[in-house]
């Protein structure tokens, strides 16, 4: 797909919400994304084994201000509100989740709903918020894929 595709759908804050990355090489979309306004930001989970260090890169790749709890509800106050990282919208690529997947599948399944519900806050605002997962199994599948626009 090509950067002008990307654009456009990440500029869509009704399509925006937790999707699977999808395969390949990902220029087009950092591009598209770059293009819509939108700041992306990469989370690389290799070798995180457990919430707390999950918790704890996601908060330092995000740049979660000081008072960041390192617990859901921190989180989720966090991207909710994101003023020291202002834009007109927001791609999170969360790269390598198969091993926090496989290790903590039951905190991974809450770190989407997390993200689910600050992209449906974002929407209510109409400003786009997206989280892009990186993963080779299928153990998500009820996560849409990234789509063509309307």
């Amino acid at each position: 797909m090509s950067a002008r595709h990307y654009e456009a759908l990440f500029a869509d804050a009704a399509r925006a919400g937790v999707h699977h990355l999808p395969h390949g090489p990902v220029d087009d979309l950092i591009a598209g994304a770059g293009a819509a306004g939108c700041l992306v930001l990469h989370v690389d989970l290799t070798g995180v084994r457990d919430k707390d260090e999950m918790l704890a890169v996601i908060g330092k790749a995000l740049r979660f201000p000081e008072w960041f709890g390192h617990n859901w509800d921190a989180m989720a106050d966090c991207l909710a509100d994101m003023a020291w990282l202002p834009a007109e919208g927001y791609v999170v690529i969360l790269d390598h989740c198969d091993g926090i997947h496989g290790r903590a599948e039951s905190d991974f399944v809450a770190l989407m709903q997390v993200f689910q519900d600050a992209a449906d806050e974002w929407r209510d605002q109409d400003v786009p918020f997206w989280c892009l997962v990186d993963m080779q199994a299928d153990g998500i599948a009820w996560l849409p894929t990234v789509a063509q626009p309307d």
